[in-house]
């Protein structure tokens, strides 16, 4: 019967079956290459195309046993009809079929395989967004007939002890995270990129590795001439200053800078006006993590720490 089917028929339906299994290799690549994190951006934004292809990607042995199973089916047709081809052709012989064989699995390779997962992987979000409104309908026909093969691919991969990971799951690293900005600095300003990277080292710095010197500190000291201490006041560089008595060993309290204003607004300044509003000092161990230090300060409502060796 297949006699009696035009030659140039035959030729269109070999062009219709490669660009199937063209389109299912192409699927697969473009699917499994798209970036997660960009997919779940269009989903938020409302993409539809995303929707679908998340779905998709959320049971992605469904998916590739879809699409494996399309393409072997489309595979053994095109063998089948290359074959029948070449018979019209060539006629009968052994060197026939070989001819046969080398044709089909060079059509295959090339106008199946190599060529449509290139371009899936050059253009992969673009395809897999479109590809999606065509697998999903494909996949909830075939669904009944399939079920049997993915309960069948399910039960060996339990018997091996395979556990596939969702992509929810997944978490990316200090380092990881790093690299991703690294890599996205065509799409993030210089500047914003340099504060970036200066969050991710907060996580290996210490508060020692930020704080002011002992030497360096700028204090008053409560047992000098209270004339000293409101020079020293007057020409402060910081809204906070450290207060101790007979040094920085014996530290009294935090003083804001704006509190004495607001004092000598009423009074004269002295010692006892000075020792009402300080505020109790705040502690810190030496070699806490400067993260972890910053989100204290935070729930703490604290602006200066002092950093002690315990």
């Amino acid at each position: 019967m297949t006699d009696d089917i035009p030659l140039g028929l035959l030729f269109w339906a070999l062009a219709a079956l490669l660009a199937f299994s063209g389109f299912f290799a192409m699927s697969e690549t473009c699917l499994m290459a798209v970036n997660r994190y960009r997919l779940k951006h269009l989903i938020r934004e409302g993409s539809r195309g995303a929707r679908l292809a998340g779905a998709l990607l959320d049971r992605v042995d469904e998916l590739l046993a879809f699409i494996l199973a399309g393409n072997t089916v489309i595979n053994a047709a095109t063998t089948i009809l290359v074959a029948e081809i070449a018979r019209r052709l060539l006629g009968t012989g052994d060197y026939v079929l070989a001819v046969a064989t080398a044709a089909a699995s060079f059509f295959i390779l090339v106008f199946a395989e190599i060529i449509p997962k290139v371009i899936g992987a050059a253009y992969s979000e673009r395809i897999a967004l479109g590809a999606s409104y065509v697998l999903t309908p494909l996949i909830k026909f075939t669904r009944p007939l399939m079920w049997i093969i993915n309960v069948f691919v399910r039960g060996i991969v339990k018997v091996l002890r395979i556990r596939p990971t969702a992509d929810g799951a997944q978490q990316l690293s200090m380092a990881e995270l790093r690299t991703l900005v690294l890599e996205g600095g065509k799409f993030i300003p210089k500047k914003h990129q340099s504060i970036f990277l200066n969050l991710f080292d907060l996580e290996d710095l210490t508060v020692d590795d930020t704080m002011t010197p002992r030497g360096q500190i700028e204090s008053i000291d409560l047992k000098e001439d209270i004339d000293d201490i409101r020079n020293a006041l007057s020409t402060a560089h910081h809204t906070r200053i450290v207060v101790c008595e007979g040094g920085l060993d014996n530290v009294a309290g935090i003083l804001h800078v704006r509190k004495v204003l607001n004092a000598t607004r009423r009074e004269q300044i002295d010692r006892e006006s000075l020792r009402s509003i300080l505020r109790e000092p705040y502690f810190v161990p030496e070699g806490t993590p400067l993260l972890d230090q910053l989100t204290r300060f935070q729930e703490n409502q604290r602006h200066v720490g002092l950093v002690v060796d315990e």
